[in-house]
């Protein structure tokens, strides 16, 4: 009987974990009259997980997930690299969407602690960080 690779079914897991806590992010903003456009937009540079109109402001959303709190947690994962990768397809949203190139854009994070099917705790840090 051959098994799966480790790293498949590793990866596989994160990727449905990571999923799911895209769900709970999605319902924790519409909860709070958050719009969402759009989500996972990829591009060459990188991607966003959820594009959300905030009143006039679009806020980009990352979202993160750890099971368990250590090394900072979900929030503190999100690096300088991973914050190019983000700026970098915001940059693609709004190359592509004139329409959106007039509004006010904020990067936000969300973090999700524990695992989504079970015990979590959301939280949301608007403004997390800058371009330039």
């Amino acid at each position: 009987m051959d098994a799966a690779p480790r790293s498949a079914t590793s990866s596989n897991v994160r990727q449905r974990r990571g999923a799911a806590a895209e769900e709970l992010a999605v319902g924790y903003l519409t909860a709070r009259g958050i719009i969402v456009l759009a989500r996972n937009i990829r591009c060459r540079g990188g991607e966003i997980d959820i594009l959300c109109l905030d009143g006039r402001l679009l806020a980009v959303i990352e979202v993160r997930q750890r099971a368990r709190g250590q090394f900072g947690g979900a929030l503190a994962s999100v690096t300088r690299a991973k914050q190019r990768k983000i700026l970098r397809a915001a940059r693609y949203v709004l190359q592509t969407s004139p329409a959106l190139r007039r509004r006010l854009m904020r990067f936000d994070v969300i973090g999700v602690e524990g695992l989504p099917e079970d015990d979590h705790e959301i939280s949301w840090i608007k403004d997390a960080f800058r371009s330039g």
